[in-house]
């Protein structure tokens, strides 16, 4: 079992049910084996920056459209992202050092 962590991140301007969406990302965050935690509601810190503050390796999302493309562009620097509908996986960005 893997006991990484994920950040559980809901854009409640999206969601059209906050408490169903909340228990969609709980039910995939143990279905992959990740201790989940959420944001500090009432941080203003970028979803990049709350993911690094946590140290989370994947960012679960209930949809695609919780993150802009920009966003989502950012948080894959830091960490994997997985969405609940569709069933979705981004992988984060890897760096290939080339030598000169």
């Amino acid at each position: 079992m893997n006991h990484s962590t994920a950040l559980g991140w809901i854009d409640y301007d999206i969601s059209g049910s906050f408490d169903w969406d909340s228990a969609q990302v709980r039910r995939l965050a143990r279905h992959l084996g990740y201790h989940l935690v959420w944001p500090d509601g009432r941080s203003l810190l970028r979803v990049v920056d709350q993911a690094r503050n946590a140290a989370a390796d994947l960012v679960i999302l209930p949809a695609p459209d919780h993150l802009s493309p920009l966003e989502l562009n950012a948080v894959m620097d830091v960490a994997d992202v997985e969405t609940v509908v569709p069933r979705l996986s981004f992988a984060r960005w890897t760096f290939v050092k080339v030598a000169p």
